[in-house]
């Protein structure tokens, strides 16, 4: 990964290291885990297995132009067989419900927040978390505001999942709740179309 873009090229050419981190994720062992290993280890593995699932695919234009990405193909997880979207909303946001998730999991998409070049840390997840967070809500590419028209242009996951971002005010407090230069309460509100355009270094 360099600067939030995967290098899925060389990844299908010379598949052995991340296969063997595959392999490492459908033998972990949770049941004497932490909270924090755990939730550190579901990231990592969600994370890890759309590469996973995009190289096996490679090369392709989206994550989108995979039948049922998401939904329909299973990989083991600690022993038992999961789907992506299993993962990341019955496994993760169900037992630790953290809005923060949103701008750590990445679905391959240029949409979604860079992908970090590291793993979670269960040691260093809540700093990490605040970290990724704060970076992708300062992002003029993620929170588009222009001052001279009074606007702001949102990610669609703010409207996806707006009533998760709305639990202590509005979603532009929580916005402004990490952002350096806060954005008026007055800017006019849209959500910009996702992008779906895989994350490719290419």
């Amino acid at each position: 990964v360099v600067n939030g873009k995967v290098d899925y090229a060389n990844l299908k050419a010379s598949p052995n290291m991340l296969n063997a981190l595959v392999r490492t994720v459908e033998g972990y062992e949770l049941t004497s885990r932490s909270a924090n290993e755990q939730k550190a280890f579901f990231i990592n593995a969600y994370n890890l297995l759309v590469v996973k699932g995009l190289v096996e695919a490679y090369p392709v234009s989206s994550p989108q132009d995979v039948s049922l990405f998401f939904d329909k193909k299973a990989y083991v997880v600690a022993g038992r067989k999961v789907s992506l979207n299993e993962l990341e909303k019955q496994w993760l946001f169900k037992e630790y419900p953290d809005s923060r998730l949103h701008f750590v999991l990445v679905c391959g998409a240029l949409g979604c927040p860079p992908i970090t070049n590291f793993a979670y840390m269960p040691e260093s997840l809540e700093a990490e978390l605040e970290q990724q967070t704060k970076a992708a809500l300062n992002d003029p590419n993620f929170i588009r505001e222009n001052d001279a028209e009074g606007t702001v242009g949102l990610s669609q996951i703010f409207d996806w999942y707006g009533k998760e971002f709305q639990q202590n005010g509005t979603i532009l407090d929580y916005i402004n709740g990490y952002r350096t230069n806060k954005i008026p309460a007055s800017s006019k509100q849209s959500f910009y179309n996702y992008d779906w355009s895989i994350n490719d270094q290419i």
